[in-house]
């Protein structure tokens, strides 16, 4: 097929996707063609997923004239398992989480304060492919951050270590896992001073190891030679175009509602009308995933939780595609509990405080009431007819949930392409953001 400059490959948990898109001068990207085909992990090697969705592009649009641009997206080998070391779990800590999200990584530790016996215990149990150690503020608390290093040095795991802690503390920390002969890669302080969270840096960091990590997944090491780019995390992909998205069309809110989890990614600062009132500071970007909220794999939780016997007993309907206006509705009834309590996880709640001085409200958690924008992307979200009015019902601006304002706008992500975009995104972020304002422009 003559026109394809770019091609994406995304491995997913359960689906491989190819796409074909042309530059198209200041309109962005032009999407010409798709492949799909199931990942194929389980035969071994992820190759063949890849082939097939490629020749599945080909059947039906025709090879590409010449040798497309290529770039790679994947969750195929799962996250990075990290363990998580700070000195206090409201600042430190909880930053490190943060940053992990969307980065390629899943925290299964984390420890506030000094490390005892038994929390190295577990870390020896979780055996992990990453260890984050931060805590303190710039030039603040020392001593205990230092204690959990050479804690953390003397377990002699054959595992990079992370640093991103009080800068006062780089050099001797350097020095010790040099000569415990252990990596160690510097990242900035996630907390430098007090309600200051520094996350992008620790990010780019995780970034880097996670495409290490991902080389392994059966036959995905070719794959790491096709780009110049590297492999992105699939998770991270979506944030990075949430970011754009926001760039070139304002505050926005992204669900990915699949199978097994519910993914929702959020870019704004939220509105000054609350920020007097925040407790904690949050990142611009986030990303959270509700791994009970599936309307395949855990279809049984949601029902379980927020359902009754009749919808229980409609679960013999279940297909991961629905195909009949019957499965079809039980899929809505579960996207739609998945999107209502992912965004009322995500989004920050107000509640009373009382003091020597009487009753304040405070705000913890993130202030969707400047949302201008809400997207959806996956296919139980865009295959499946209402997709729209799901998304809107959680729009009801603040109570006792941020949630987003009535007139925020409503876009549904019908190709797939979001993932995408923001793969491409590490060559090309201009024609990504103009690709965004010519859909967003599309749409209404």
């Amino acid at each position: 097929m003559d026109g394809i400059q770019v091609l994406t490959i995304e491995v997913g948990s359960t689906i491989t996707k190819v796409n074909g898109f042309a530059r198209d001068g200041r309109d962005g990207f032009r999407h010409l063609a798709q492949g799909f085909a199931p990942t194929s992990v389980a035969q071994g090697d992820v190759g063949i997923g890849v082939k097939a969705a490629v020749a599945d592009l080909e059947g039906r649009f025709g090879r590409p004239a010449g040798a497309p641009e290529t770039f790679v997206n994947s969750s195929a080998a799962g996250g990075l398992r990290m363990t998580v070391h700070g000195l206090t779990r409201g600042m430190t800590a909880r930053a490190a989480q943060e940053a992990s999200l969307g980065a390629g990584a899943i925290v299964k530790q984390v420890t506030a304060g000094p490390l005892d016996d038994f929390d190295l215990e577990e870390l020896r149990e979780i055996a992990p492919n990453m260890i984050l150690l931060a805590g303190g503020v710039d030039y603040g608390e020392k001593a205990i951050v230092m204690r959990n290093a050479e804690r953390i040095a003397g377990l002699g795991l054959k595992v990079p270590v992370v640093y991103a802690g009080n800068v006062a503390l780089q050099r001797p920390i350097r020095q010790l896992f040099q000569e415990a002969g252990l990596e160690l890669l510097l990242a900035e302080n996630v907390f430098p001073d007090v309600d200051v969270l520094n996350v992008v840096p620790l990010r780019a960091r995780i970034h880097d190891l996670f495409s290490r990590h991902i080389v392994h997944a059966p036959g995905m090491a070719p794959f790491a030679g096709l780009t110049r780019w590297g492999i992105l995390p699939t998770p991270g992909a979506v944030l990075r175009g949430a970011e754009l998205f926001a760039e070139a069309m304002g505050d926005c809110l992204v669900f990915d509602v699949g199978g097994a989890t519910t993914d929702v990614h959020s870019v704004t600062d939220g509105s000054l009308e609350f920020a007097s009132r925040l407790v904690d500071p949050e990142p611009r970007a986030k990303r959270t995933v509700e791994g009970d909220l599936g309307v395949y794999v855990n279809a049984h939780h949601i029902v379980d939780t927020y359902g009754n016997e009749a919808w229980r007993e409609r679960l013999l309907d279940l297909q991961a595609l629905p195909g009949t206006e019957r499965e079809r509705e039980l899929t809505r009834w579960l996207r739609a509990r998945a999107v209502e309590v992912g965004a009322r996880r995500h989004a920050g709640i107000i509640s009373d405080l009382y003091t020597p001085t009487g009753r304040k409200q405070i705000i913890k958690g993130k202030d969707l009431t400047s949302v201008r924008w809400v997207v959806a992307t996956g296919g139980a979200l865009t295959r499946v007819p209402g997709g729209e009015d799901c998304l809107r019902s959680v729009c009801t601006g603040p109570g006792t949930h941020l949630l987003p304002p009535p007139e925020a706008r409503v876009l549904i992500d019908r190709d797939y392409l979001f993932s995408a975009l923001g793969t491409l995104a590490q060559a090309y972020p201009d024609d990504v953001k103009a690709t965004f304002r010519r859909w967003a422009e599309t749409e209404h």
